[in-house]
């Protein structure tokens, strides 16, 4: 009987590892598109002190995609994305290269020098976590008038 529960709580106990291991596999930057458009969508990210740009990722409305698996190798991560129906975008002052189809660039500088278009990303704060989700939104009416 005493072999029965040892064996059993080791069974437990591997079990319990191979759920805590699964878990901690899913580590990803992912992003949501919680618009009633598709969105395109364009990071960008800091790795062996080198900035590289990649895209495009065409994201239907109401999901999510995995942008990078595993888990995150930097704190701060940019985002650009284009509404491709309604027009409009997510921009910021984080300023990297891009072109109109898929790419993948080192670097963020001289992009128009070298043929790519300079394009202004928002920055993400991870903090210390080993993954993270980005949830794009409509934009909110502001009102009219106000200050």
């Amino acid at each position: 009987m005493k072999i029965l529960r040892l064996a059993m709580a080791a069974a437990f106990v591997n079990t319990l590892m191979l759920v805590i291991g699964v878990h901690s596999a899913y580590a990803d930057l992912r992003l949501c598109n919680k618009t009633n458009n598709r969105i395109g969508v364009a990071i960008g990210y800091k790795i062996d002190d080198r900035w590289k740009t990649e895209g495009w990722w065409n994201i239907d409305e109401s999901s999510c995609e995995t942008l990078l698996a595993g888990a995150l190798a930097s704190r701060y991560y940019y985002v650009y994305a284009a509404d491709y129906d309604q027009g409009g975008e997510w921009a910021g002052r984080a300023f990297m290269c891009t072109r109109d189809k898929e790419f993948t660039i080192d670097g963020v500088s001289d992009c128009l020098a070298r043929g790519f278009q300079k394009t202004g990303f928002f920055e993400v704060d991870t903090g210390t976590q080993a993954s993270w989700t980005v949830q794009l939104t409509e934009p909110t009416n502001r009102g009219v008038g106000g200050r």
